[in-house]
């Protein structure tokens, strides 16, 4: 929108006053007090009262599934991998817990 076409245009419902936006939705252009911010847009009351009148998407039974599945996931997931790294401190001989595998090798260090 050009803002030399502005400049001419008076407001739809007042006709003395001067428009200063057009409403997107109608293409009829405004005065500030017959316009607003809608959605980070300016519209007319008009269409604004027509947005707010269609009825809003219905949430189905469905809908909260897929967060459900991501959780699930995530929790099985968890649990591998912390059942992997138990595992895996099952198969560390007793001498590395014990400091035993330690000391033999402070020794063959000190040796040489």
């Amino acid at each position: 929108m050009a803002a030399s076409s502005l400049i001419h245009q008076r407001c739809y419902h007042h006709g003395l006053r001067e428009a200063v936006a057009r409403c997107p939705e109608c293409r009829r252009f405004f005065c500030r007090e017959c316009i607003a911010e809608h959605d980070e847009r300016m519209i007319c009351a008009e269409c604004l009262t027509k947005k707010r009148a269609r009825p809003s998407a219905s949430r189905s039974a469905w809908s909260g599934v897929p967060i459900v599945a991501v959780w699930i996931l995530g929790l099985g997931l968890g649990f591998l991998f912390f059942y992997g790294v138990g595992r895996f401190l099952l198969t560390v001989p007793p001498a590395y817990h014990d400091g035993t595998i330690w000391r033999k090798a402070w020794k063959e260090l000190g040796a040489k």
